[in-house]
């Protein structure tokens, strides 16, 4: 069939939305039409070559919709089922997912890959050449075929342009808090850049009884914004955050620190230590360029204090788990997704909102079909 993608065709090239060619589902597959896909801020890293993923690609790993066709051997999806897209694969199999960790499945070794995981080869295709999509997705599409082990099913009274944000952006931010950093009521919490995940980890955080839960961001917008989604204290530096941490916790510091800012340094880490306490945890959330290899700590720190350093994936979260949990979260008006949206972007306009993200215009921009 004929459907409109976004293609990045070149390193730090715009999105070029285009007519792409796209075969059926093979075994295992569904074909989808979208209704909504999140700009999330990873897809950004392969432009700049932060994720120096294979080209060209179909980007977009945030999305919700419509399951119009079905492949060879699926059987828990039929047409007409609403879906959200996990872009970790859970198989339900393998070491990790039988663990309890979805979020680090086996089926993640592909991501990188950019091609079905039933066979490795592409559906989708334009100007002659196969085509990759972004983690397994392609979302910025108006249809795209996916692997049923990346579909979770949705409730039909929640908005595809609503629904695709819990693909990645809302359960990495609020796991982030309620898992990785494990915290706790009554606890100082940190929140070091406020966007689509920023925020949400804000959410999870008061969620789960944080006291005093201070955002950090040079932009003034963002934390005006982060006062809205649970924040006590809003700051623009790291300065000024060391100064308030240590006022209101009488100088022990806080239980955790979350860095969710675009795109992580090394020299981040240091200096997030220095915001924790002991036994205080620090959680890396937001990606670091691949090509970085050295980090800035303390290491007599991290054993006189016994602070921590903890790695967090899609918010150490379950999706099968934890994407129905949130949205019932939504439902009781205790979670809230609508406000996340900034602006709302037809597919033809996704150069517009990358801008506006960049510029710090949007807490996350989405893409309605």
């Amino acid at each position: 069939m004929k459907t409109t993608a976004a293609i990045l065709w070149e390193r730090g090239a715009p999105w070029s939305v285009e007519e792409i060619d796209l075969d059926p589902p093979k075994a295992g597959e569904v074909l989808v039409e979208l209704g909504g896909s999140g700009l999330c801020h990873s897809d950004e890293h392969v432009v700049t070559g932060d994720l120096p993923w294979p080209m060209p690609i179909v980007g977009g790993h945030e999305g919700a919709g419509t399951v119009v066709e079905t492949g060879p051997g699926v059987s828990d999806l039929k047409p007409g089922d609403r879906v959200v897209f996990g872009f970790i694969p859970a198989c339900g199999r393998c070491t990790a997912c039988s663990s309890g960790m979805q979020n680090l499945c086996e089926l993640g070794a592909c991501l990188a890959e950019g091609r079905q995981l039933s066979d490795h080869t592409a559906r989708h295709h334009a100007r002659g050449r196969d085509l990759g999509v972004m983690l397994l997705l392609g979302t910025f599409a108006r249809h795209t075929v996916v692997h049923e082990a990346n579909c979770i099913k949705l409730e039909d009274d929640v908005p595809l342009d609503r629904a695709c944000l819990l693909g990645c952006g809302v359960v990495t931010g609020w796991g982030s808090a309620v898992y990785a950093g494990g915290v706790q009521a009554g606890d100082t919490v940190v929140v070091v850049g406020i966007g689509g995940i920023g925020v949400n980890a804000l959410q999870g955080a008061a969620l789960a009884g944080a006291a005093q839960l201070v955002a950090v961001d040079p932009v003034g917008f963002k934390r005006q914004q982060a006062v809205e989604f649970g924040a006590t204290h809003a700051v623009a530096t790291h300065e000024e955050a060391l100064e308030l941490v240590a006022d209101l916790t009488r100088g022990r510091g806080a239980q955790v620190v979350i860095n969710t800012m675009g795109v992580g340094s090394g020299d981040q880490i240091a200096k997030s230590l220095a915001l924790t306490g002991k036994r205080g945890t620090v959680v890396v959330t937001n990606l670091h360029r691949a090509a970085e290899t050295t980090v800035s700590m303390s290491a007599l720190d991290l054993v006189l204090y016994e602070k921590r350093v903890v790695g967090s994936t899609f918010g150490s979260a379950n999706p099968r788990r934890d994407i129905p949990r949130l949205l019932q979260l939504y439902r009781s008006g205790r979670l809230k997704l609508d406000e996340v949206v900034t602006r709302t972007y037809k597919l033809e306009d996704i150069n517009t909102g990358y801008a506006d993200m960049r510029e710090g215009r949007n807490l996350r921009g989405v893409l309605s079909f």
